[in-house]
């Protein structure tokens, strides 16, 4: 959700050399879901890739893919949704005061929990002060109101959901709305926290290179 696309060293190092990965980076403005996916259409290639998606990034995902693009052979999507998986919760956050931010510790309770590292806490703290707070505030509210059903219903594409079982942040609900709304969809439920890619980058990246391999990406 910050945007910065810093947090996934580790899992692109772990894709590496079967998988060649490319990071995209959102910019710091205001932007909502139809100018995101605008910016991260212009990144991908023209031959057979796969998109993977991170919680915040799902609805971009779905939306890039239901649009069928040249190349595309299959979405992962990572603690993610179609739908806005807490608006109640997300709603209070997105209305504190201009410069109100949540406290680091609960960030990183709910973000990674026993799986941080002190590289994790440092990282995320930079980024949690890195990030304008009117940006914090407008991505809330894209994801309160978040709803690509009907573009998941659209997607020709497979899609694997990779389902962290200490998620504090989008629930499992939010997968098996992925399963009875997509054509072509499997889970995998995986030990770690939201912060799934970052607290077990070496399982998850095996888990999408033999879903590359699978779809021919």
């Amino acid at each position: 959700m910050d945007g910065s696309g810093e947090f996934f060293t580790e899992f692109a190092a772990a894709l590496a050399p079967e998988v060649e990965s490319t990071v995209v980076s959102y910019p710091q403005s205001e932007l909502g879901y139809p100018d995101l996916a605008a910016h991260a259409r212009k990144a991908l290639p023209d031959r057979p890739h796969i998109l993977v998606a991170e919680s915040f990034s799902g609805p971009i995902a779905i939306a890039l893919a239901a649009s069928a693009p040249p190349g595309l052979r299959g979405v992962v999507l990572v603690c993610s949704f179609a739908r806005s998986p807490l608006p109640g919760f997300l709603q209070f956050l997105s209305g504190g005061p201009p410069v109100w931010r949540v406290p680091e510790w609960i960030a990183m309770w709910m973000l990674l929990g026993k799986a941080s590292t002190p590289l994790h806490r440092k990282l995320l703290a930079a980024k949690m002060h890195s990030v304008p707070p009117a940006v914090w505030r407008a991505r809330m509210r894209a994801v309160i109101s978040a709803d690509v059903t009907s573009r998941l219903r659209e997607v020709r594409v497979p899609i694997l959901y990779l389902r962290a079982l200490w998620d504090r942040v989008v629930p499992a609900a939010a997968g098996d709305w992925v399963l009875r709304n997509a054509n072509d969809a499997s889970v995998v439920d995986l030990e770690g926290p939201h912060f799934l890619l970052q607290a077990r980058p070496r399982e998850t990246a095996e888990h999408v290179k033999g879903f590359a391999r699978r779809v021919g990406a």
